[in-house]
């Protein structure tokens, strides 16, 4: 246990000392919110509204979740890359020969990490008083274990990839070519309805899509949503003709988590000392 908790500390400190790190995972969230928020809201609109604007639909309030979603999918798998990073120096070496188990050492980097990519989503809210977006307290409390499951889902997802990999270049050329698919195919900045077969499977295997679902579901009061706006937001997630559930979607989350983070433990039990 100490030495879970050892690891965590670590990443941690090393977050709240790189400011750089910290203003530069902003960066490509709060890009996008501009674009996609402020550039395309109105087209959108527009476009679910139709011609005479029937229907009442806030594109920035669609995508908030997202937005959120991708600081969490960014910040925990662009975490890992000190795993290489004590590979390349030398620190990885030192762990492996201590008595800390490699289950441990697996648990304290997704939990550093995922802490990391918590505090990192939570920031991303002082941004609601000033795009238009409702939200309140009791929803904010709501979605905060719920973003702590989905960044302790991507973290595992970017431990297995650093536990494989053994350079930086390697780790971020790897990620940037699933990050962005993940998030373009999870209905974080577009509807995904209506798309290719080949394509809808991709978005029914993508985590990001039940984890942007399940934010969606907390930040957006569905009762007060017409069903062209629920369809259009993607509120009516269905798999294999059956609507998706939130405890389906948690459930989702906690296993992806669960395989991957043996992965990476099996992976780590096999490095060499």
């Amino acid at each position: 246990m100490e030495g879970i908790i050892a690891i965590w500390q670590r990443d941690i400190i090393k977050f709240f000392r790189d400011r750089a790190r910290l203003l530069g995972s902003f960066s490509m969230p709060i890009l996008f919110l501009i674009i996609f928020g402020g550039g395309m809201g109105g087209t959108m609109e527009s476009l679910i509204s139709g011609p005479g604007g029937e229907v009442d639909f806030n594109y920035v309030e669609f995508i908030f979740p997202g937005i959120v979603s991708m600081t969490l999918l960014m910040t925990s798998i662009f975490s890992s890359l000190s795993v290489i990073q004590d590979k390349e120096f030398g620190y990885m070496r030192e762990i492996l020969v201590s008595p800390v188990s490699r289950v441990n050492i697996a648990i304290g980097n997704v939990l550093g990490s995922s802490t990391v990519a918590l505090l990192q989503g939570l920031l991303m809210f002082v941004l609601v008083p000033f795009i238009g977006v409702r939200i309140d307290f009791i929803s904010i409390l709501q979605l905060i274990p719920v973003m702590f499951l989905m960044a302790c889902a991507f973290s595992s997802l970017g431990l297995l990839i650093a536990s494989v990999l053994t350079s930086s270049q390697g780790f971020q050329l790897l990620v940037q070519v699933l990050v962005m698919p993940m998030i373009f195919l999870s209905g974080a900045l577009f509807p995904i309805n209506n798309m290719p077969v080949w394509m809808d499977f991709l978005v029914k295997i993508n985590p990001v899509t039940y984890g942007v679902d399940l934010m969606k579901k907390i930040m957006v009061d569905v009762d007060q949503l017409s069903p062209i706006v629920q369809e259009a937001m993607g509120l009516n997630l269905s798999l294999f003709g059956r609507p998706v559930t939130m405890f389906a979607e948690v459930m989702f989350l906690i296993i992806f988590m669960v395989i991957l983070l043996t992965l990476a433990t099996i992976s780590f039990k096999r490095a060499n000392a």
